[in-house]
């Protein structure tokens, strides 16, 4: 097996040229060392963006089970008030009840935003891995993938772009 040297600075410029190669000289199995900074240096961006979207979300859930909770408790309150003959304490249940659920929608949209964004973000990751794998070919390359997904679910990073600047040893 002989090596090959391709000097691109354009990830996907190269993976094509890899792609191409293999192709034409029927190789099965390759796999690649690349060097992509620019590219590394996007994909921590994105990588940190999911992060803090992630971290959002557990805020945003925890919160969304505070307020389930505390309008569990004015409906409560307020059928007591209601069945007392408390109409002044019943109407102060309910109005609090509203200001709550209109938080608990706001909330809700905030919610939705965030899983549009983390989704485009995810999305994101998903693609620079397919990038990166297209610079191998083979079983080299369903490893990689493999890898790389495996990382992303362990939240170990600095693997992942080990992974993509040296491929599967």
């Amino acid at each position: 097996p002989g090596n090959l040297s391709i000097n691109c600075d354009d990830i996907d410029l190269a993976g094509d040229l890899v792609q191409a190669i293999t192709t034409s000289f029927n190789i099965d199995d390759l796999n690649s060392t690349a060097h992509y900074p620019q590219f590394i240096a996007f994909f921590k961006e994105v990588l940190q963006k999911v992060n803090d979207y992630n971290i959002v979300r557990a805020k945003l859930s925890a919160e969304m089970a505070d307020n389930s909770n505390l309008i569990r408790s004015l409906i409560i309150r307020g059928e007591d008030c209601r069945l007392m003959g408390d109409m002044q304490g019943m109407k102060q249940a309910y109005r609090k009840l509203y200001s709550v659920n209109r938080d608990l929608i706001d909330e809700y949209n905030i919610r939705c935003n965030n899983h549009k964004e983390l989704m485009n973000c995810l999305k994101i990751v998903n693609q620079g891995i397919t990038r990166a794998a297209r610079l191998r070919c083979g079983r080299p390359k369903t490893e990689f993938i493999s890898a790389c997904r495996q990382a992303l679910k362990e939240n170990d990073i600095e693997k992942l772009f080990k992974l993509i600047e040296r491929g599967v040893q």
